[in-house]
């Protein structure tokens, strides 16, 4: 065994998710007691710290604004196959499961995570300070794309709220071509708007006082961030029938059952926001919260429109008017707080209450 590696065995950052694999693979698709829905519960709150670990640790070998990439990529494109397993698997329950899901991606990381980056930088010097350059940018790639995929179907002349197939196709095609350019754009060209700054708007220099990993390490963490990352989807989705009775013995909507799981998906991207915030990076926060938004659109829906060749029933994608109040909401505030460049204590919480509010008529519709 490489010398590297031995240490790392019995580290619980390489243990813990390697366990929560195997327990994946042991428990899919069956009835469990609940003793094993605790054990299950507990390695995934596990593989979510880990994966948090290791996301910083290939963050810190490649540097921003990769770092941030890698997590919100690796994150959508597992949960991307896990909406298509799901729609695949009973096409009949899951007609609105991709937007229902994209949907709270979006409100939880444009609410949720961004409004507490701001929160949390803030309250380490007053005001959290990020470029609005970049964060402009992602903003109005997420918006963009949120509109092309989620708004406009409601209002096609297709009865109810979904897209021909004509219309699919070109909302795939745009989101792609929208969310590789802005990839392009973040890692070449404008690579430096998506870098931290401090209070005069200078570039902060990365962990400059931190030996960055080797980049066997890197690699080493790099593969554990897929494996716990692939453990947190899966484990939220072997929990799910004991969420879907919770809730319905609470009397809420069935589609409460996606926010709680988005929710539980997002833990990895939302844990590694706040702990860059209070590190003093709120871009990087950003980065993550934007990114996470953006990949999520931008792949979820060339993957559906891809599965919706074989898949039967209407694909529904147009959010109801309490949705789309949301939505706009968010937007509009979401410019609002972005253009200055700077935030204080007030827009975190104005977007944490958005975030609640998105639960809660989640809840209560």
């Amino acid at each position: 065994m490489p010398a590297f590696l031995r240490p790392r065995m019995t580290d619980w950052t390489f243990v813990v998710p390697v366990l929560a694999a195997l327990v994946l693979i042991v428990t899919w698709g069956r009835n469990l007691p609940g003793p094993i829905i605790v054990l299950v519960a507990v390695l995934l709150g596990g593989a979510v710290l880990a994966a948090v670990h290791h996301a910083e640790v290939v963050a810190h070998r490649v540097g921003e604004p990769y770092g941030s990439l890698v997590l919100a990529v690796a994150v959508t494109v597992i949960e991307v196959a896990l909406i298509v397993t799901l729609m695949i698997s009973g096409p009949e329950k899951t007609q609105s499961l991709a937007r229902d899901t994209v949907f709270a991606a979006v409100m939880i990381t444009c609410n949720g995570i961004l409004g507490l980056s701001l929160l949390l930088g803030a309250l380490r010097r007053r005001v959290a300070v990020f470029n609005p350059e970049g964060t402009g940018g992602a903003l109005a790639t997420v918006i963009t794309l949120a509109t092309l995929s989620l708004v406009i179907p409601t209002f096609t002349a297709r009865p109810g709220p979904q897209f021909s197939p004509a219309q699919l196709t070109f909302a795939a095609v745009a989101s792609l071509a929208l969310y590789g350019l802005f990839v392009l754009v973040q890692t070449g060209r404008h690579r430096d708007y998506f870098l931290p700054v401090d209070s005069q708007g200078r570039v902060i220099d990365a962990e400059e006082h931190a030996k960055p990993p080797t980049n066997r390490a890197a690699l080493v963490s790099l593969g554990l961030l897929l494996v716990a990352l692939v453990a947190v989807v899966g484990d939220a989705k072997t929990v799910s029938p004991t969420i879907e009775a919770g809730v319905a013995a609470a009397n809420l909507p069935h589609a409460f059952v996606g926010v709680i799981i988005a929710l539980l998906v997002l833990l990895p991207e939302t844990l590694a926001a706040a702990r860059a915030a209070r590190r003093d990076r709120v871009q990087t926060s950003l980065n993550l919260a934007l990114g996470s938004a953006m990949a999520s659109i931008g792949l979820t829906i060339p993957a559906i429109a891809i599965a919706s060749i074989w898949l039967e029933g209407p694909l529904l994608l147009g959010l109801g008017g309490t949705q789309l109040a949301l939505l706009a909401l968010t937007a509009v505030t979401a410019v609002l707080t972005v253009v200055p460049g700077r935030a204080n204590v007030l827009q975190g919480g104005v977007h944490l209450v958005l975030m609640a509010a998105f639960v809660f008529l989640a809840a209560s519709p």
